[in-house]
């Protein structure tokens, strides 16, 4: 199935789930549709996609595995959070042009009844920025380190993927309460960025062949709080520095996604649990909005103001066009892309 061409925008593009991965998502497991754009009804509303959130949460919802939500099933349009825009309303709060959040999905136009959409400021000047540093993967990084990590001044912090939408948000936020901030990053490139824009202390290359080595020696006091978003070798190399009473907070594990079966080797399960009773380690996994959704105003009050006067920066890469959205997914997962990934569907009318 090819993506490369858009189709009659008088009809809705939809790109559905065509099978499910086995392993990294491969073109086939996409389809390309269209049908009429729909029509809202009563208490209804019509939206038009604006920006597409890509996020690695969507990969487990590809696969028919037990987790936190349903699956998707073979056939329905992918999941996915949107910045979009109202085209027409049946619903009294939203009016034609509002721009809102929601859970369009990678389709064009969605009908909503307004439950779970967010209206955003028309006028603001990166509407993206709802689906990253002012939405879920921010308000998942500004809760998960202040109400689980607890941080401390003075204390060691450890990000992994330190420049993706979470990592960034945890060690700016992390900067706020005056933690010595340790990035985890893909690459040269990366690592600059986490130290000399995001304000990170150091940042160390995941990709070196002496990774676990350069770790140890950016902690010499040890690591208070690791911000879990990755697993695999990372957590690894962190699970030793661990301190005393060290927590972590859990919300992803992007290097296990595509995985069909556990890692070779010994199982370290014993030495897991060993650790988190010998160091009487606090780790808890979350999920956003199940657990933390009535903090969101009090979140975007606080990040809004950081994010406007400068204390807070973010990254973003854009894919152009809803047909390039699974290339850029993929990419997402392999790493590949720099900063929070978003496809532009359309323009702001």
């Amino acid at each position: 199935m090819s993506f490369d061409k858009a189709q009659n925008q008088q009809q809705n593009r939809q790109i559905k789930l065509a099978s499910r991965p086995h392993g990294q998502p491969k073109p086939d497991n996409f389809e390309l549709t269209t049908s009429d754009i729909p029509k809202p009804k009563d208490n209804e509303m019509l939206l038009r996609t604006v920006y597409l959130s890509l996020d690695p949460y969507m990969r487990g919802r590809m696969s028919d595995a037990k987790s936190y939500a349903e699956p998707m099933e073979v056939g329905d349009v992918i999941v996915g959070g949107t910045v979009a825009q109202v085209v027409e309303s049946n619903i009294d709060k939203f009016a034609k042009g509002d721009l809102v959040v929601s859970n369009s999905g990678w389709q064009d136009y969605s009908v909503s009844n307004g439950e779970g959409v967010l209206k955003l400021d028309k006028d603001m000047a990166h509407p993206s920025y709802g689906l990253g540093v002012l939405g879920m993967p921010g308000f998942t990084g500004y809760m998960g380190l202040t109400d689980i990590g607890k941080p401390q001044k003075g204390e060691t912090l450890v990000v992994a993927a330190a420049t993706g939408p979470v990592g960034a948000t945890v060690g700016q936020v992390g900067n706020q309460f005056g933690v010595r901030s340790v990035g985890i990053a893909g690459g040269k490139e990366k690592c600059d960025f986490a130290v000399n824009e995001l304000g990170f202390d150091v940042c160390i290359d995941h990709k070196a062949d002496n990774f676990a080595e350069q770790l140890k020696q950016a902690c010499p006091d040890g690591i208070d709080i690791y911000y879990e978003n990755v697993g695999g070798k990372v957590f690894d190399a962190v699970l030793p520095l661990l301190n005393a009473h060290a927590r972590i907070p859990v919300c992803g594990l992007v290097s296990q996604y595509n995985a069909t079966e556990l890692p070779d080797g010994k199982d370290r399960l014993g030495l897991l649990f060993r650790n988190v009773l010998s160091n009487r380690l606090t780790i808890k996994g979350f999920i956003i909005h199940e657990e933390y959704g009535n903090h969101f105003p009090e979140f975007l009050k606080t990040m809004s103001k950081w994010v406007e006067s400068g204390e807070v920066k973010t990254k973003e890469y854009v894919a152009e066009g809803l047909n390039e959205a699974p290339n850029a997914f993929v990419n997402m997962l392999n790493g590949d892309n720099f900063g929070k990934t978003v496809v532009k569907v359309s323009d702001v009318e």
